[in-house]
């Protein structure tokens, strides 16, 4: 199921990362097309004759949350609490590594979803001494900011509000609703001035140049590699949560939430201090 044809530059590039690439990390804000992007790699890569394997903050952020350990960080107005962005974090090095291990042939590739802000997956950015470091590091995974223009922008925005009340499948009612996708563009407003990247005042509207360059220099020790979204395509009828081919998703068991919860609480002992880190998320 392609529908990115229509901007043949773009599939091109796709097409690339899902036969060639060992793991693909799609970084980006919600709402800019990142769901869309993972979407048409997994079949193109099964069209590659690969195996797919998915890691995606929104199917797992919700485990971690409904848990035993994570019912002590209850979400507030739409907005997961640090400490399970955290042990969220820990869980996938880990799961990374294993996957690794378990999946070590070419014809195996994981493709994960990765939005960086507000420390959301951050880990995979850092580079730390573990099993994980040497295979995110490594010119076979490529890390992939989707760069949607002002128009394609407005039109997720659009369908993200209007989907928030007549979602095609249950996966979209996790997708952050238009208050927090405003929020969350206020934050990177903040990372772009700190960086001096930009003047921009909190309330500016959505910019592709100062959206790109903050995720780069975040992406920076991981050679980023920008997905220009220039083209509205025809997702009306359709949710890129539904696969016409077989992928399986990696989510942790029950212990593994708990232990990393644990190694979070742990690390993190004082709240303020880790609501401050998460604030400062562009700092890896």
């Amino acid at each position: 199921m392609s529908v990115v044809q229509r901007d043949p530059a773009l599939h091109e590039r796709l097409a690339r990362l899902a036969h060639g690439a060992r793991m693909v990390f799609v970084a980006g804000l919600p709402g800019t097309g990142k769901s869309l992007v993972i979407h048409q790699l997994v079949h193109l890569a099964v069209a590659s004759v690969r195996t797919v394997h998915l890691l995606q903050w929104d199917v797992v952020r919700p485990l971690f949350e409904a848990s035993h350990a994570g019912q002590r960080y209850p979400v507030v107005d739409g907005v997961t609490q640090p400490m399970i962005r955290k042990a969220v974090g820990l869980w996938a090095r880990q799961a990374v590594a294993a996957w690794h291990r378990r999946c070590p042939t070419p014809d195996q590739i994981l493709i994960a979803e990765t939005p960086l802000v507000g420390r959301r997956l951050i880990e995979f950015v850092q580079r730390l001494r573990d099993d994980a470091e040497p295979l995110l590091a490594a010119p076979s995974s490529r890390f992939a900011i989707a760069v949607p223009s002002v128009e394609v922008r407005r039109y997720v925005e659009a369908e993200r509000a209007r989907r928030a009340s007549a979602s095609r499948n249950s996966r979209e009612r996790e997708d952050a609703l238009p208050h927090v996708l405003r929020d969350l563009w206020r934050q990177l407003l903040v990372a772009a001035r700190a960086l001096g990247l930009s003047t921009a005042t909190d309330d500016a509207p959505y910019d592709p140049v100062v959206y790109r360059r903050v995720y780069e220099a975040v992406l920076r020790e991981r050679a980023p590699e920008i997905l220009p979204l220039d083209t509205v395509f025809p997702t009306a009828t359709m949710s890129v949560y539904d696969f016409a081919v077989p992928c399986t998703d990696l989510v942790p068991s029950e212990d593994e939430i708990d232990a990393s919860v644990l190694a979070s609480e742990t690390r993190f002992p004082d709240p303020v201090a880790l609501a401050g880190d998460v604030e400062r998320w562009w700092v890896v």
